[in-house]
């Protein structure tokens, strides 16, 4: 009996286009006895299309094309899935049952998944033509530089991840040396990078700066829980000089001390689109304190900064507020387990009422005890900056006067508002809106809502209100409210 030859499959397009057959896998069978991978060896090559797919069309076998199925999604999702087992096989892994189930959703987390260098090998393997993932968790996985060489020839193959995290993977010097290299000829469309806690030291720091100086896809950056110093803080100070991409930036929990911040700084001053940055839990104490408060003063793209843990005190306090006087764009302040006394939070919001022009939505200070007096005062200054809200330990003596404590839940006054004007809910929201949309920023919807004469409400109310509709997300978001019935 005639037997027709077995197809070969065509290779996959590498211009981000779908094709109906998935690439050829770089490896060979040796791959099972050893899982040594030269840096030179690319990640694909020559591999048979499963049996069990080619049997399931027999009668297509002749046809040029396989577009012609009923279902060609469906199709697609278990090509893919059979390359995955097919790379498993090949590199000598367990397949992880998880990524089969879920590599056709936009969001796939492996974290803590033990995959190790060749596991992580068989993941990129399947993700070269996958189109479908947007974001790829890898953290905790030990896949060392061997998996990031893998994990980076696969993004120079595909257009459509997004963001990735690779955090905990203690990469070292020659993993940033990898990521550095492929930072600087980056044609992918990845934009959000995780690199928490993977041993980076100054030396990394260099490689990052030379990457980054010339790279503005990479929007946010995280590189907390690294081992970053005075000189780390030099070359990310000089890359914050030139970078004209990156939007946001986490320092935290590293060792920039004194002379890295002020470094740091004197990069952050020339800084044109940083929106956001973590340097909480450095220790650099007053001096950086007096370097930040400089940048606050010129710098008028940065919206959020979290100094929290630096034991910054009363005087340092001061250099800061004196740069928030004149500062039109931070909208965000944490200085959570700083020693700050009572008279340094006077100071702080003081400044911010001596600043018409001033951003500023929410303050944390939430170690600190206040007096009846500051509440006074924040009163005052919230009548000018009605979207500011502060987060502070307590008032002193409170418990003895219980009574203000004592207010009404803020869903409950706004339900009977509604209910005797006979309008729902979402319509209340909705008015405060003008644009008519059911999402508002947190800031707005604070202003909003202290300054509607509707319903009688305080802003401990309207921050109850704001934890109910989406304080984590920066935007409150009442859309749901179009399902409920009155």
């Amino acid at each position: 009996r005639h037997v027709p030859p077995k197809p070969t499959l065509p290779r996959a397009c590498w211009d981000g286009r779908i094709t109906t057959a998935p690439p050829r896998i770089c490896l060979d069978e040796s791959d099972t006895v050893s899982a040594r991978q030269s840096s030179d060896e690319t990640l694909y090559c020559e591999a048979e299309a499963p049996m069990a797919v080619e049997k399931e069309k027999p009668a297509r076998e002749s046809s040029e094309t396989d577009l012609e199925i009923e279902d060609t999604e469906k199709f697609f999702t278990t090509r893919q899935r059979e390359l995955y087992l097919e790379a498993c096989r090949l590199v000598g892994v367990v397949p992880v049952s998880y990524f089969i189930r879920n590599m056709e959703e936009s969001y796939v987390n492996l974290n803590h998944y033990g995959l190790g260098p060749r596991g992580t090998k068989a993941i990129a393997i399947a993700l070269v033509s996958n189109t479908t993932v947007l974001k790829l968790e890898l953290a905790d996985n030990c896949i060392t530089e061997e998996g990031i060489l893998s994990l980076v020839e696969m993004l120079q193959e595909n257009y459509y991840l997004q963001e990735m995290n690779i955090s905990d993977n203690d990469l070292g010097l020659e993993g940033a040396r990898i990521l550095s290299e492929f930072l600087q000829n980056n044609t992918s469309s990845l934009f959000t990078l995780q690199l928490s806690g993977n041993n980076f030291k100054e030396e990394a720091a260099e490689l990052f700066c030379q990457a980054l100086s010339t790279n503005y896809r990479i929007k946010s950056l995280d590189l907390s829980h690294n081992q970053f110093s005075d000189k780390a803080g030099e070359y990310l100070g000089q890359m914050l000089a030139l970078n004209v991409g990156l939007q946001s930036l986490d320092l935290s929990w590293n060792h920039l001390y004194i002379q890295g911040v002020v470094a740091l700084c004197s990069g952050l001053r020339a800084n044109v689109s940083l929106k956001k940055l973590d340097l909480s839990m450095n220790s650099f104490g007053n001096e950086g304190a007096a370097a930040l408060g400089e940048v606050l003063r010129l710098n008028n793209s940065l919206a959020y900064l979290d100094l929290s843990s630096n034991n910054i005190n009363n005087e340092g306090l001061s250099k800061i507020s004196k740069g928030l006087e004149l500062n039109e764009s931070l909208k965000v302040l944490k200085l959570y387990l700083n020693p700050l006394s009572m008279d340094a939070a006077v100071l702080l919001i003081l400044s911010i009422k001596r600043n018409p022009k001033s951003k500023m939505e929410d303050i944390d200070i939430s170690n600190v005890l206040v007096s009846e007096q500051f509440v006074k005062i924040l009163d005052g200054v919230c009548a000018v900056h009605p979207q500011l809200d502060v987060m502070y330990k307590a008032v002193q003596g409170l418990s003895n006067k219980k009574n203000l404590f004592t207010w009404t839940s803020p869903v409950k006054l706004i339900q009977s508002y509604a209910d005797q004007h006979k309008i729902s809910v979402l319509d209340f929201f909705r008015s405060l809106n003008p644009s008519g949309k059911m999402t508002m920023p947190v800031g707005e919807f604070r202003k909003a809502m202290i300054q509607q004469n509707k319903v009688p409400i305080n802003r401990y109310q309207v921050r109850e209100l704001i934890k109910k509709l989406g304080e984590k997300t920066d935007m409150v978001d009442f859309s749901f409210l179009k399902m409920t019935k009155p």
